[in-house]
């Protein structure tokens, strides 16, 4: 019943999350979440942060981990916001940098909370066609009568990355808008907008710590930028909730990103299944972009998506499956663990044979 519903949200049409299950073990592949562990750093920071000092509201302005972020990506502190997940970070975003008279512009097949955003906040969304390969057309971008741009690099759910220098021709073209990149894949091989931060004040750059770092569970984000830009998204933050990163969160989070040896490590692990699991899809006839993430976006010219979903499903493993047009044919499969990856590719193989 949505009889006390406020208008605004009457007719929303929420984001819908991976299934998180709880029927049954399966081989979790859906979601795209880190097979391997926290920094053993972090864990040890978050156990110390859990003592008696809880009783105490955090540091609202996240110092220590901010400083961390700072060093990480050679920045100052104050080009550095923190946020209880990236999710909060894009939505201050949306609240900080668009206004509802000036589109906002993002591409039609990329992450759905973009439109979600847009909606919840009043905003006329411009959604720019991806090309037949699924490659982000710079062209329409640059218009110069955009409200502000949205690219995610690399972009969900294919996995493509943009170039660098096209990122710089959209930042040059769009002057008088922020142009938002939101790096939540980075870590698997792309290339950081981090260094263009210092040159294009008109840059804002979302990063988490749930893909590359393993924390999923403990919801940590933040943005590089312009110190002004940051100081909107802490007028957005302190006009809604000034903790939202709680003392645990920001003392585990600081020492992960202090753990690069760990992070780099656990990031080549799960580029190397990625290869070897892409090609052995391919042997198999399927279709696979180049991702620089940490999912495969796959397609068999011959099997049904969602045939193939429930057939994995069956045999308890959980992919991603978007009934959407453009993609509907196609499956997102997170990179887990090389003996999960293996399961998957012979549970592929089982379902191409009753196919055959």
């Amino acid at each position: 019943m949505k009889r006390y519903w406020s208008r605004r949200i009457r007719d929303m049409v929420p984001y819908v999350p991976g299934e998180q299950p709880r029927d049954r073990v399966f081989i979790k592949l859906n979601t795209n979440e880190n097979p391997y562990p926290p920094s053993p750093a972090a864990l040890a920071a978050l156990r110390e942060a859990a003592d008696e000092g809880l009783r105490l509201y955090p540091d609202p302005e996240c110092t220590q981990l901010r400083t961390a972020i700072a060093a990480a990506h050679g920045l100052a502190p104050e080009q550095v916001f923190a946020g209880n997940g990236s999710d909060e970070v894009l939505a201050f975003c949306f609240q900080a940098f668009f206004d509802p008279d000036r589109p906002v512009c993002f591409a039609d097949i990329t992450y759905t909370f973009y439109a979600v955003y847009a909606e919840y906040f009043g905003l006329t969304a411009r959604l720019i066609p991806l090309e037949a390969d699924f490659s982000l057309p710079v062209g329409p971008f640059c218009t110069g009568d955009n409200g502000g741009v949205v690219v995610a690099n690399p972009n969900a759910p294919t996995g493509l990355e943009v170039a660098q220098k096209d990122l710089v021709r959209i930042l040059e073209a769009n002057p008088q808008a922020v142009v938002l990149v939101d790096e939540a894949y980075i870590d698997f091989g792309g290339t950081s907008a981090d260094t263009l931060v210092d040159r294009y004040h008109n840059l804002v750059v979302v990063r988490t710590l749930s893909k590359g770092h393993g924390l999923a569970g403990l919801r940590v984000g933040y943005a590089l930028g312009h110190p002004d830009l940051m100081a909107a998204l802490r007028c957005v933050r302190d006009s809604i909730n000034s903790y939202t990163v709680d003392r645990a969160a920001q003392a585990a989070a600081a020492a992960a990103i202090a753990d690069a040896d760990y992070f780099e490590a656990q990031a080549a692990k799960v580029m190397a299944t990625r290869a070897r699991s892409a090609a052995e899809l391919r042997a198999l006839g399927f279709e696979v972009t180049d991702s620089k993430a940490n999912f495969l976006f796959v397609h068999h010219p011959k099997a049904d998506a969602k045939a193939l979903l429930d057939g994995l499903r069956q045999r308890g493993i959980l992919v991603r499956w978007f009934d959407r047009p453009r993609i509907s044919d196609y499956l997102r499969i997170t990179v887990g663990t090389d003996e999960e990856m293996t399961a998957l590719c012979k549970a592929m193989k089982e379902l191409m044979e009753e196919y055959r």
